[in-house]
């Protein structure tokens, strides 16, 4: 742990820790360079000897510093520093969602929703990118005090042009997708069903799936069907429910295809709360499973293959056992036949009691015998292949591919293969149908969609290699194929994909202006881009901060290319500039500004009720005036609260004392969400006088009830009953008293 005071990288000074995760911790910062207070992601000691946790927490900054978004916590600068690694991100003043939701218990559909569509917004942003959080939960949301909601913590994000099958990429497992508990392939996918279940837990405050071990709430993310949210909150919009629904398909194809496409459903659920807009795709046959028995398979190989296979096909087309899934225990539906040997003796009451009875017959009799005997063989063969073949044709054999884990088949399907082809009584049957080959097609200038359903048309499966360059290629079509198209190959054989990101071309990021230099160029590095930096004088941008780009924000390149990116130098000394309003403002934050603009910051102190101590009170040249750079602007500092009026005086033979109160406001019902002053209204020598005030804040929804715990001086004598006035600022700039709270009693120190 680091202590206050350290400093990272000459410039970043340590000031208090406020967070610790797995691996870092977090500490508020002071980055002198920029004069501003940042958030410094520190990685803890036990794992700086471990270069697989260095080479992690470095690709968080990779993966992060690509993103510029209001939704996403933006990332400044990463380093180390005499074997301290660390990340510089953006200082974000609030409270997690996790957090939020267990102080309210659940949240309106409204503020819910709103929520869900910030988060999309920014994981729509890093989607864009080639970028997958994998780690979407509310712990990893942050909702700052003024109301805006931020994603955090990209630690186990991975862009999506690589390799993303790994067996630890599980995030938190509440809200981990099937195919990520799975340890298999996680795409932007994953993220919508995660986001789906945080949306889950916001509105009816618990998460769908819990158990005592991580084990087993993984496989119930596999195995349970998750239970409607409106079973817990009754009230809940039918359209929101169907988002949610959606967002938590098991397969990753019957959820939302991209976060533009959810965003557009939760704006929609806003207007039309009970509207039935949302689809969802109904499951594919070869998503379904079939079960045969052991019994069935020890009849179907003990010989007996003419009324098994008929049994199984029978039931094929009509028991309602095999739409269930494979972990049910049916029990074996041969009810007339209960063992086999049970099955033996029938079958030889049935076909051989003539053979018992009649050992003189003719040579013709026992011909005839011969033939029936054969005739069952035969009918016996014909009725396995014909199986065979009606189940390949419905999916249940071959071609059935998990295409969300990327899997060569899913187990349900490989279930089916083992127990729905009997075993033939002729084995060259068996032979030419396991040597089946098929020709393989052409994927290239498909689409995923069209490339899956070519190849599954042909008995074989499909799965992602990623994304590479392509000049011929349309950016999201296939451009290259491992299997050679026209080749031959076994049936069932898997063909690994490649999908065009373009001719090499990438788009500069917005919302660079202004940001820090370092943050710019590793926006840039991050997406394939060289940068040449250039100075210049500006009025308007800090220096150190970017004033243009060349080519510009949104503009098309090659990978590879170069932005010339102008970094500011300050205003220029014979330049004028405006000297801001910083009152109210504390003395770091006000001195940050002034200094940032060119100008040289003097205080002095004085004591005043209008701002807390520590604050600026008044400035001299006064805000608006326009002075050169290098002008001196004098600062007047609050050092401690003011005697409240001076009629507050004691009367001869009364003397001061030291009130205190500790009080909790609730909303008024006619507050608008402006600007509010309170004041502490006493009985002071008969009259009522305002003996303690603060104004100047916002309060939000969260922020009420607004706890008052204060002190301030009046005489002894005054009365012990108080009461606060609220008052709202008006377009004029005025205050008018919108309420006022009950009387109570105040306590002398």
């Amino acid at each position: 742990m680091l202590k206050e005071g350290v400093i990272l990288g000459e410039r970043y000074e340590i000031i208090s820790r406020i967070g610790s995760g797995g691996m870092a911790d977090v500490y508020k910062a002071m980055d002198h360079k920029l004069n501003r207070m940042v958030a410094v992601k520190v990685m803890k000691p036990e794992f700086r000897e471990d270069k697989t946790f260095i080479t992690k927490f470095r690709s968080e900054a990779q993966a992060a510093a690509g993103l510029s978004h209001p939704n996403v916590v933006n990332v400044f600068d990463v380093g180390d520093d005499r074997g301290v690694y660390y990340i510089v991100m953006e200082l974000v003043e609030g409270i997690t969602l996790k957090d939020y939701i267990n102080r309210k218990g659940k949240l309106s559909v409204k503020e819910a929703t709103s929520i869900a569509i910030q988060v999309s917004l920014g994981l729509e942003a890093a989607h864009n990118r080639g970028i997958v959080h994998r780690d979407v939960k509310p712990q990893n949301i942050i909702i700052s005090t003024d109301g805006k909601v931020k994603l955090s913590d990209f630690g186990i994000a991975k862009a999506t042009s690589s390799n993303t099958i790994s067996s630890n990429v599980m995030g938190s497992v509440h809200y981990s997708s099937p195919e990520q508990v799975r340890g298999g392939y996680s795409d932007y996918k994953s993220d919508i069903y995660s986001l789906g279940i945080t949306i889950y837990e916001m509105v009816t405050g618990r998460v769908p799936f819990d158990g005592d071990t991580t084990v087993a709430i993984a496989i119930k993310h596999l195995q349970e069907e998750i239970e409607a949210p409106s079973k817990y909150t009754p009230s809940l919009p039918f359209s929101l429910e169907q988002i949610i629904l959606k967002c938590t398909q098991k397969s990753p194809d019957r959820r939302y295809k991209s976060m533009g496409e959810l965003i557009d459903d939760l704006k929609h659920s806003l207007v039309d709360p009970n509207g039935n807009f949302v689809t969802l795709m109904p499951l594919s046959s070869h998503a379904q499973t079939v079960m045969v028995s052991e019994d069935e398979l020890d009849k179907i190989r003990s010989g007996s293959a003419a009324m098994a296979a008929k049994k199984a096909a029978d039931e094929q087309t009509s028991s309602p056992r095999y739409s269930k899934l494979e972990d049910d225990d049916d029990e074996d539906d041969y009810d007339s036949y209960e063992d086999e040997d049970e099955y033996d003796d029938d079958y030889e009451d049935d076909d051989y009691d003539d053979d018992e009875d009649d050992d003189d017959d003719d040579s013709g009799s026992r011909v005839e015998k011969v033939i029936t005997i054969g005739g069952f063989v035969v009918g016996g063969v014909i009725i396995c292949i014909l199986i065979y073949v009606i189940a390949q044709a419905l999916g249940f054999v071959g071609g059935g591919r998990d295409t969300a884990d990327g899997n060569s088949a899913s187990s349900a399907s490989a279930t089916v293969t083992a127990t729905a082809t009997p075993t033939p009584v002729d084995s060259s049957a068996t032979s030419n149908a396991g040597e089946e080959q098929v020709t393989v097609p052409d994927l290239r200038g498909k689409t995923e969609e069209e490339a899956q359903q070519t190849a599954n048309e042909m008995g074989l499966g499909v799965t992602s290699g990623g994304t590479e360059p392509s000049d011929s290629v349309e950016a999201g079509k296939i451009c290259r194929q491992d299997l050679q198209p026209g080749s031959q190959v076994a049936k069932n054989s898997t063909i690994t994909y490649y999908v065009s990101a373009g001719s090499g071309k990438v788009e500069i990021p917005t919302g660079l202006i202004g940001q820090p230099r370092d943050a710019v160029q590793a926006s840039l590095n991050s997406i394939g881009l060289e940068v040449s930096f250039t100075e210049d004088f500006s009025s308007d941008v800090a220096a150190g901060s970017v004033i243009t780009l060349d080519p510009g924000e949104g503009s098309t390149v090659d990978q590879g290319s170069t932005v010339t990116v102008v970094v500011s130098k300050g205003a220029e000394e014979d330049e004028e500039v405006s000297i801001p309003n910083v009152q109210g403002y504390s003395q770091e934050e006000a001195t940050s500004i002034l200094e940032n603009r060119g100008l040289v910051v003097t205080t002095t102190t004085a004591t005043s009720n209008r701002v807390a101590i520590g604050e600026v009170i008044d400035q001299s040249p006064e805000a608006g005036t326009n002075v050169a750079p290098g002008t001196t602007v004098t600062l007047v500092i609050n050092t401690e609260q003011a005697s409240a009026d001076p009629t507050t005086a004691p009367e001869e033979g009364a003397t001061n004392a030291t009130w205190s109160c500790n009080k909790s406001l609730n909303k008024p019902e006619n507050y608008q969400g402006g600007v509010i002053r309170l004041e502490v209204i006493q009985n002071v020598n008969g009259s009522e006088q305002s003996v303690w005030q603060d104004e100047g804040m916002t309060l939000d929804d969260s922020q009420w009830p607004y706890p008052i715990n204060i002190e301030w001086t009046a005489p002894s004598d005054a009365s012990a009953e108080v009461y606060i006035l609220i008052s709202e600022m008006d377009s004029t700039g005025n205050y008018q008293a919108i309420s006022k709270s009950s009387t109570f009693t105040a306590d002398q120190n």
